[in-house]
C-alpha cells in the first residue's frame, strides 16, 4: 500500500476507490513486462494517466513516450502519421516522413481513443502488434519496430466488434491486460477530495482564496451523476472558483452550475446497464425520423380512406378534427380540405388492397441519404458550422462528421 501512495502521489491520483486501486496495482505489475494493456473506461476518468505509469516503471522509461489521440486525426491521414509516408505517396507528400511507431522505437506509444481507428488502420496496427512489422503509406519496404503500446477506449469494444466497426482479433492482442477504470460517480468517497483538490489548485493559481462547500453543498456535489466524470468536476470547480465572491458555496449555487440532463436529441451517454439506447449511432437518428414521418402518413391514409369512402360527410370532418388538424394545421379550412380529397367516382374506384399499395410507394421513395444530409445540415447550421458542437448533437463522431460533410459537400 505504502508503494501504491508513493505512486499516486508521483503521477497526482487523488482517491482511495478500491476499483481504482486495483487499477493502480495490475498497472504497477504489467509496467515491467512488454505486453500490450488496454485501458478501458468513460470520457473523462483519467485513462491518460495509466499509459504514463506503465512507461515510467518500464525498462523503456529513457526512451520515447509519445501519446497519440486517434479520434483527433482525420481518417486521409491517420496511416501517415502512425506509419510514416514516402515522398509523392499521396498529393501534399513533398518529402518522406517518419511516422510515431519510427520515432518511439524502443520506447511506449499510448493509442487513446482506438476505437475511432478505421478498419484498414486497424490492421496494420494488428501487424505491428504480431511481429513489430510495418509499411509506411507508399513504401514497399518491410520495417521493424519495438514499441509497447498502450490503448485506452471508452466505447463498448465488445458491442463495436458485433458492430463490425472494430476487429475482434485486434481486441484480443491490445487487451493481453485490460484496466478498467471506475467512472466518478461510483467513487463516492473521492468526490469531495477531488473537488478540494482543485480548488486549492485554482486558489494557488488565480491568486484568491479557496472556496469550501457547505455541508448540503457537499451532499449535492456526492449524488450529482458526473457524466464528464473527474474532467467534468475540475472544470465546474475552477468555474466557481473564478466566479463567486462568496468563497463559501451553498447548494443553491453548486446547482446552478451543475447542468441537468435531457434527452432533447441523441443519447451520448453510454448505457453502462448493457442496454442500447435510442440513437446508438447515426443511422438510428435517421431511422427514428423515418418513423415518425411512417405515423404521419399512415395517420394521411387514415383520414383519405375515410373521405374517399364517405364523400364529402361533414361528420367524416368532425369525428377527424384533430387528425385534420395534426396533418394539415390550423391554416387548412375544411372546404379547402374537401377540394383536396374529390368525392369517388364509381368508374374509377380501386379496391381498398390497391390503394394501400400506391401509398406504400410514396414511403418507399423516402430517402435516408436525403434525411441525412438535411440533419447535419441544420445541426451546422444551429452550431454555427462549429463541427464538435454538431457531432456531439448529432451522437457521432467528430470524425465521422467530417466525412460526411465532405461526401454532402457541405
Amino acid at each position: 500500500m505504502d508503494n501504491l501512495q508513493t505512486i499516486k502521489q508521483r503521477f497526482g491520483i487523488i482517491g482511495n476507490d478500491p476499483a481504482l486501486n486495483r487499477a493502480l496495482e495490475k498497472a504497477v505489475r504489467v509496467a515491467p513486462t512488454d505486453i500490450s494493456v488496454l485501458v478501458t473506461g468513460e470520457s473523462g476518468v483519467g485513462k491518460e494517466n495509466i499509459p504514463k505509469i506503465i512507461h515510467q516503471l518500464s525498462h523503456r522509461k529513457h526512451a520515447k513516450y509519445i501519446a497519440v489521440n486517434c479520434g483527433a486525426i482525420p481518417e486521409g491521414t491517420i496511416d501517415s502519421e502512425l506509419f510514416g509516408h514516402e515522398k509523392g505517396a499521396f498529393t501534399g507528400a513533398t518529402q518522406t516522413r517518419s511516422g510515431y511507431f519510427e520515432v518511439a522505437d524502443g520506447g511506449t506509444i499510448f493509442l487513446d481513443e482506438v476505437g475511432e481507428l478505421p478498419l484498414p488502420t486497424q490492421v496494420r496496427l494488428l501487424r505491428v502488434l504480431e511481429n513489430g512489422e510495418f509499411l509506411k503509406v507508399g513504401s514497399s519496404k518491410v520495417q521493424k519496430t519495438n514499441v509497447r503500446i498502450v490503448a485506452a477506449t471508452n466505447i463498448n469494444t465488445m458491442d463495436a466488434i458485433q458492430k463490425g466497426k472494430f476487429r475482434e482479433d485486434l481486441y484480443y492482442r491490445l487487451s493481453t491486460v485490460e484496466i478498467h477504470l471506475p467512472a466518478l460517480r461510483k467513487r463516492k468517497e473521492d468526490i469531495h477530495l477531488l473537488f478540494r483538490k482543485f480548488a486549492s489548485d485554482f486558489a494557488q493559481k488565480y491568486n484568491m482564496p479557496t472556496i469550501r462547500l457547505e455541508e448540503e453543498a457537499i451532499r449535492v456535489l456526492l449524488n450529482y451523476a458526473w457524466r464528464g466524470n473527474i474532467r467534468q468536476l475540475r472544470n465546474i470547480t475552477e468555474q466557481i472558483s473564478v466566479i463567486e465572491q462568496d468563497r463559501t458555496i451553498s447548494a443553491q449555487t453548486l446547482k446552478n452550475y451543475l447542468p441537468e440532463y435531457s434527452a432533447n436529441f441523441p443519447a451520448l451517454i453510454e448505457d453502462t446497464s448493457g442496454s442500447k439506447g435510442d440513437f446508438a449511432n447515426e443511422r438510428e437518428i435517421l431511422y427514428k425520423v423515418l418513423f415518425d414521418m411512417k405515423n404521419d402518413i399512415n395517420d394521411l391514409k387514415k383520414l383519405t380512406m375515410e373521405l374517399m369512402e364517405n364523400g364529402n360527410s361533414v361528420k367524416v370532418k368532425e369525428d377527424n378534427q384533430g387528425l385534420i388538424q395534426k396533418i394539415y394545421g390550423g391554416e387548412s379550412e375544411d372546404s379547402n380540405l374537401v377540394e383536396i380529397i374529390p368525392a369517388r367516382n364509381e368508374s374509377t374506384y380501386q379496391p381498398q388492397e390497391d390503394r394501400y399499395e400506391h401509398i406504400e410507394d410514396v414511403e418507399e421513395s423516402l430517402s435516408l441519404q436525403e434525411k441525412e444530409f438535411e440533419l447535419i445540415k441544420k445541426a451546422l447550421e444551429r452550431n454555427n458550422n462549429k463541427r464538435k458542437l454538431a457531432a456531439k448533437e448529432l451522437g457521432i463522431s467528430e470524425r465521422t462528421l467530417y466525412r460526411k460533410i465532405k461526401q454532402f459537400d457541405l
